[in-house]
């Protein structure tokens, strides 16, 4: 496999990146290519461990010691073939999935993992520069007519999926342009939307419709329309965000994540808004109550609109720097990590909790009162105890809530449709993907709640296989989930 001794000859290499003094001026995508020769060295560091643990770690199933050897041996047109063989967004993932794989590299036992997520970003992108990616229209036609409802990564993957094996293919998007939090909620530092704009062309020329401005259970009734198809597939995400619920919640310059991400994206898309609209945090003490990924892109986005001061608040104490001794290998690493957007500046604090937002006498946040706290086993149930003596107040003219989010929207298409849901408030659904209403599924954080984005696509995928078995009785396309 590759190199039989790559990875003694060569160490991990780090992504590169634009200068901070740079990208903060603007919103071009932080990351800069990686050399072919580098990740050629990089991919023949896969180790032929024997049995490829790294396969469990994803979702999708990629066959990732496969590509990594193609990739050393310089074979990239072969690379791509494996990598879409199991992955039809590898672009999506390359740049925004957390690597779950890497975490389950067999070298990172006692090293540095394999750059897994580099080298699937390169490959796509070679191909997309080699027009190696292209239209792939299913030969015959079955003349089933199949609605997706939602245009995340899960709706994507499954509509070109369905597509492909001839099905008569819609998307519905209640927004004004396709992508869901791919187009609104990831910032254009982060992954520019040509990146999307160029995989919808793809799928366009397929044969996949593409509608939006159309909020089914709101703008029609959903019981007409799913009456309209052979078969719909919900695939709406887990859109309601955690709420925190402590005096002055109500107060002027109080925001959740979402409502200062998307205005921005917007913006970055050309559009002009009306006064209010964007919130910015040009000049202002800014919080952010949350130490995830979400959180990381309001600090980026914060950054590039020249804040006064950023704080980023997490409950959880500091991870460490290495594994512990109760987070073993295999194990997704429970460490320290750094994003792009923590290199660009802003003070992260940990181990605190959130009392009250503190008016300024007009209605607005002037501050956040916040007390410092210990996680202890409180009758039997590990819970967070404030530490006494430790309140104190930070300066803040605008907190962002990014706490994530707590399921799908329960009204409007959900509610009429009256599924089943599960316990925790999401879409119910059988082992075939169905939910409890014939011919409807579900796929991604709709029914599985806030998840990582190569879940969504595995989803998509596997809902595919359930959705095309139910209409032609056997289905040929892969189903990497149960």
């Amino acid at each position: 496999m590759g190199k039989v001794t790559g990875f003694l000859d060569h160490g991990r290499e780090k992504q590169p990146y634009r200068p901070v003094n740079e990208r903060v001026g603007d919103w071009q995508q932080v990351m800069l290519e990686w050399p072919t020769n580098t990740l050629e060295q990089q991919a023949a560091r896969c180790m032929d461990c024997g049995i490829p643990f790294c396969h469990q770690g994803c979702p999708l199933g990629n066959l990732i010691p496969d590509w990594n050897d193609l990739v050393y041996r310089q074979r990239w047109r072969d690379a791509i073939d494996r990598l879409h063989a199991t992955n039809n967004f590898p672009e999506f993932t390359g740049t925004l999935c957390p690597a779950p794989c890497e975490g389950s590299c067999v070298l990172g036992i006692n090293d540095d993992p394999v750059t897994i997520k580099a080298v699937e970003l390169t490959i796509i992108d070679h191909a997309f520069e080699q027009g190696w990616v292209t239209a792939q229209p299913p030969v015959v036609e079955t003349g089933k007519r199949v609605a997706i409802v939602g245009s995340g990564p899960a709706g994507l993957a499954c509509a070109q999926q369905l597509r492909r094996a001839g099905h008569d293919t819609t998307v519905f998007e209640r927004a004004d342009r396709i992508g869901g939090l791919l187009r609104y909620g990831i910032p254009e530092f982060k992954m520019e939307k040509r990146v999307l704009d160029r995989r919808l062309q793809q799928m366009s020329d397929e044969g996949v419709e593409f509608r939006t401005n159309t909020n089914i259970g709101v703008d029609i009734d959903a019981k007409t329309f799913i009456s309209e198809y052979d078969a719909v597939v919900l695939t709406g995400g887990a859109t309601e965000p955690r709420d925190l619920p402590i005096p002055g919640r109500e107060l002027d310059g109080v925001h959740f994540a979402m409502d200062f991400l998307t205005p921005q994206n917007r913006v970055c898309e050309g559009d002009e808004l009306e006064d209010g609209e964007l919130i910015s945090a040009h000049d202002k003490h800014v919080i952010i109550i949350g130490g995830g990924d979400t959180g990381a892109d309001c600090l980026g986005t914060s950054h590039r609109h020249r804040t006064k001061s950023i704080h980023q608040l997490e409950i959880m104490p500091h991870p460490p720097d290495a594994r512990a001794p109760n987070n073993p290998w295999p194990e997704w690493p429970q460490i320290y990590r750094v994003a792009s957007a923590h290199e660009e500046g802003g003070e992260r604090v940990y181990s605190v909790s959130s009392k009250r937002f503190v008016d300024d006498g007009n209605g607005r946040v002037r501050a956040l009162e916040l007390t410092e706290v210990e996680m202890k086993t409180v009758d039997g149930r590990p819970s967070f105890v404030e530490i006494p003596g430790t309140i104190r107040e930070l300066p803040c003219d605008l907190a962002l809530l990014a706490m994530g989010f707590t399921g799908p929207e329960q009204s409007g298409l959900l509610g009429s449709l009256e599924v089943k849901l599960t316990e925790r408030g999401n879409v119910w659904r059988d082992e075939n993907w169905m939910t409890s209403h014939d011919g409807v599924f579900t796929a991604g954080d709709m029914q599985r709640g806030q998840s990582l984005i190569v879940w969504a696509i595995a989803e998509g995928r596997s809902a595919a296989h359930g959705v095309d078995k139910y209409l032609m009785g056997s289905s040929d396309l892969p189903a990497p989930l149960a």
